[in-house]
């Protein structure tokens, strides 16, 4: 599903009159989960699952085209916990 399939079915879903509005709650809702993350916090969004920040640690590894061995630098990366609810759902 892309984002505009989203959008129309969030339209749909939630009985909004247009497309520009089901879009602005769609860009508003990932941008508070954007920023609740670039801030460290965690997003938990209960029944569905739990965004967070995880840390990577810097690691060595390799070119595959020279074999020659290369450092990897930390980063942080964001985890998704599925919720219960959501697991189940799925099965």
């Amino acid at each position: 599903m892309t984002k505009a399939e989203l959008i129309q079915k969030l339209k749909t879903d939630a009985g909004l009159q247009s497309n520009a509005a089901a879009e602005a709650a769609f860009d508003s809702l990932f941008s508070i989960i954007k920023n609740e993350l670039a801030s460290g916090e965690k997003v938990a969004i209960t029944g569905f699952g739990t965004f967070s920040v995880a840390a990577r640690a810097e690691r060595k590894g390799r070119n595959p085209q020279t074999g020659k061995e290369i450092s990897i630098p930390a980063s942080k990366g964001v985890k998704f916990s599925p919720g219960k609810n959501l697991k189940e759902s799925i099965n």
